[in-house]
């Protein structure tokens, strides 16, 4: 069990002053594992003029009730920050003198279902490569290592030796006593009223024990962060559930070392706790949380039981183990936890506000992720980036849209429940749906559109009917066939796509251009109407973003950018136009509705119309005019994402459905499909495009990617440096293609290790099958690139590998002459 608020470590590290420190450098808010895990890194940093302030006691608020597991197979970029982690722990002790409780007991997940050990072989063929020691053990392996575990249903198993657990608490004193020896004070009992900033940045934070001058803040503040980020102006989108866990008495047969317990396919986990069990629960249907029922002084508190809710959990865990039934109940513990919209994790600088720092949002596992979160927060604060891409956890990956707390309450139900769910590529989310709709999604809709979301919006995947395979969800694609079908619509007749999600920001003001020549690697002073693909790069030379610009007049861009990446490329603009310039930059995505025309049809679809001349000649590629089209005028930008002739259309919404309605109308002869999302991510896979997120990323550069055509040698411009010095250095990764054959039903959705004569050297980051090349394509970020012609590969599926072939072109038409034509 974690340490109670009377243990006598407590005292060790707690102080109670009446005053606070006037000034420090950094304010930690939050004395969580989370907290005193920067507070600890930080100060190993040699930054030592560090204040924490915990508004209870130190652990009090949902880090005392975790159950300390600590999982080491996670998903690809949190593995080796956990492994971290865990090591750590093990050596904690002796580094502070404060045991941590640390037990390596090692970590048995079990599959009801087929699903779930597909799933499984997948994540060993992944951790393992990643240089971890997982296995996939049978039933009665199972046995083995947990005699009192019924396994009569299972189909098999993942063995994970190297996890293990430990004491919540007690982790946290250990955090805090060497963060404490190195300088860093830390004050409970000391409440955040307000975030005090000037000139866009963090300037300190007022307590109950009066003003502390800072200059920067890190909200560690858990189930609380959302309301610590309001004091701010930032969003910091979370939501409280109960959480629930059942402890017994001692239990015979149950061993102190015996291995932690996981039955996803149940939504119950379980491991020893003081000769007996705890058992924890995931349910599918959580109960929200309003902290408006957590009186102020909540200090570790629990809830109310609510065995009705966690009963058919418990079943569940009866059934797996079945002298749970007959054990005695010690009690069960509700405690709060947070969860985000996604589950996962928010860290990184606020968008909203300079030097504010967010980490937060652990869904449950922040002691596990606490060590290796601190220590790349602290990269953040100190070098000014991770070591490791923070992508998929960076906060700003969210907007003001989800900052709901309505919102976030309906959301927060299925979190809990996906926290333990078969993660079957494209599952989308149930709740909160919809939240944003395209101009064009009556339209769309009425053509049997099936949406995916992403930043809010609803966005079609695919049109028409088709069930998923619920037995194996990572086989072929059960979409694939409809997919196939708009795939052929684009490559050969024309296909309409709404591509309304992407975000639209304009550049404007005297100093536009001085302003977009220093941000975008690209020249940027070119003709009026030029549209032109570029990169945002770090002064690392790594690509924050890959985007097109159009250039609307002299002094005015347009800049067009995926969803997903609305708020850290608006952020990364804003805060990189330099001081004093005349720029402005504003979001206008709600503003235009946009849609793609493509395919060989579309000049003479677009031609029926319009009046504007669609010829080559005098509407070339990357140029963009405005044109009318019945009552409209439309913004017509010829630039394709699949790699065949076409035009974006960008509409206003109150004439979309006019517009959209007519050239559906004029295309009745020529072909015209409607066509999803998973058709462009096939399209543009044929043509070698790369896609932000995946196959480019913050740390990867325009040299590694084959993207050096989009940097300008004659311009300085954010990394032109590290970009020039790159060009000169012998590659040690770099972005290749390949075409994999003969797989049969096996198929690739992203993280599938890649094998070079038979030595690992990168993973899948996407993957689609080519319907026009007959072949599954992948993108992987290969080490030592510079291999002997005659160096074969493989990629690794389930424990299965497969050929492939590395293509130097792209292997739909590499010269681009149709999309030219």
């Amino acid at each position: 069990m974690a340490a109670q608020p009377s243990d006598p470590s407590v005292s060790e590290t707690s102080s109670q002053p009446t005053t606070v420190p006037r000034s420090a450098r950094v304010v930690i808010i939050g004395g969580g594992a989370a907290g005193t895990s920067v507070a600890y890194h930080l100060s190993k940093r040699g930054w030592t003029d560090i204040v924490l302030l915990e508004k209870g006691l130190l652990s009090s608020g949902t880090t005392w009730h975790s159950a300390g597991d600590i999982p080491l197979m996670k998903p690809t970029g949190l593995i080796g920050l956990v492994r971290y982690g865990a090591d750590l722990y093990a050596g904690l002790e002796e580094e502070t003198g404060q045991s941590v409780g640390w037990r390596n007991c090692g970590y048995i997940k079990v599959a009801r279902t087929l699903a779930r050990f597909e799933d499984y072989k997948r994540s060993v063929s992944t951790f393992n490569a990643l240089g971890g020691a997982a296995e996939v053990i049978t039933p009665a392996q199972v046995k083995e290592r947990w005699p009192l575990a019924s396994v009569d249903d299972l189909h098999g198993a993942v063995w994970e030796p190297g996890s293990g657990r430990l004491d919540p608490t007690g982790l946290v004193f250990a955090f805090a006593k060497g963060a404490k020896s190195r300088g860093v004070k830390i004050i409970e009992n000391c409440s955040i009223l307000s975030i005090e900033q000037r000139n866009g940045a963090v300037s300190g934070v007022v307590t109950n024990y009066g003003p502390i001058s800072c200059e920067i803040v890190v909200n560690c503040a858990g189930i609380w962060s959302r309301q610590i980020g309001e004091m701010a102006g930032v969003n910091v989108p979370l939501h409280a559930t109960e959480h629930f866990y059942m402890l017994t008495n001692p239990i015979e047969g149950i061993d102190r070392n015996l291995p932690i317990l996981n039955d996803p396919d149940a939504n119950v986990y379980m491991r020893e706790d003081l000769g007996g069990l705890l058992v924890g629960c995931f349910e599918p249907d959580a109960k929200p949380l309003s902290l408006d029922k957590l009186p102020a002084d909540f200090s570790f508190g629990r809830l109310e039981e609510d065995w009705d809710h966690v009963g058919p959990y418990m079943q569940n865990a009866m059934q797996r183990v079945p002298a749970i039934e007959t054990a005695e109940i010690r009690y069960l513990m509700n405690g709060p936890e947070s969860f985000t919209p996604d589950g996962n994790l928010l860290i990184g600088e606020a968008p909203e506000l300079r030097s504010f720092y967010v980490l937060t949002g652990f869904n449950s596992g922040g002691v596990a992720m606490s060590a290796g979160m601190g220590r790349t927060i602290t990269e953040w604060i100190v070098d000014g980036g991770p070591t490791v891409d923070m992508t998929r956890y960076d906060i700003r990956r969210f907007g003001e849209i989800h900052n709901n707390t309505t919102w976030l309450g309906v959301r927060s139900t299925e979190i809990v429940g996906r926290h333990m769910a078969v993660p079957a590529p494209g599952k989308d989310y149930a709740t909160g749906r919809p939240q944003r709709l395209s101009p064009f999604h009556t339209l769309t809709s009425k053509h049997g559109a099936q949406y995916g979301s992403l930043m809010g919006w609803e966005r079609p995947l695919w049109y028409g009917d088709a069930e998923p395979k619920l037995d194996n969800p990572f086989a072929r694609p059960w979409w694939l066939d409809i997919s196939a079908a708009e795939h052929k619509a684009a490559r050969e007749t024309v296909a309409l796509f709404d591509l309304s999600s992407f975000a639209k920001f304009v550049l404007s003001g005297e100093d536009a251009l001085v302003a977009a020549q220093s941000l975008f690697s690209s020249n940027m002073d070119v003709p009026v109407g030029r549209v032109i693909y570029t990169t945002l790069l770090n002064e690392n030379g790594g690509i924050q973003s890959d985007l097109t610009v159009i250039r609307r007049a002299e002094q005015e861009f347009l800049i067009v950018t995926g969803a997903g990446q609305t708020t850290r490329d608006f952020n990364w603009i804003r805060k990189n136009i330099s001081s004093g310039l005349r720029a402005t930059l504003t979001d206008i995505t709600s503003s235009y509705g946009v849609l793609g025309v493509m395919g060989p049809n579309s000049r003479e679809l677009l031609a029926r119309v319009t009046d504007t001349d669609m010829s080559n000649a005098a509407f070339p590629f990357r140029t963009a005019k405005l044109i009318s089209i019945g009552g409209a005028r439309v913004l017509a930008s010829r630039i394709s994402y699949a790699g065949e002739l076409g035009w974006e259309l960008y509409v206003p919404p109150e004439v979309a459905s006019g517009v959209v309605e007519q050239i559906w109308s004029a295309g009745s002869d020529l072909g015209i499909k409607w066509a999803g999302y998973n058709a462009l991510g096939s399209l543009r896979m044929e043509k070698a495009y790369r896609s932000w997120g995946r196959d480019i990323l913050p740390d990867v550069t325009p040299s590694e990617a084959g993207l050096l055509f989009a940097v300008s040698s004659k311009k300085e411009f954010i990394g032109s440096k590290a970009v020039a010095k790159q060009k000169n250095e012998k590659l040690t990764r770099k972005l290749v293609q390949f075409a994999i054959d003969n797989t049969g039903d096996e198929f690739l959705y992203g993280d599938e290790p890649f094998y070079r004569d038979g030595v690992y050297c990168g993973m899948v980051s996407s993957a689609a099958y080519g319907h026009t090349v007959g072949s599954l394509l992948a993108f992987a970020l290969l080490t030592s690139p510079d291999d002997s012609p005659t160096s074969t590969y493989e990629v690794e599926i389930g424990g299965k590998r497969f050929g492939a072939r590395p293509l130097e072109n792209p292997p739909y038409d590499p010269a681009s002459k149709k999309m030219m034509a």
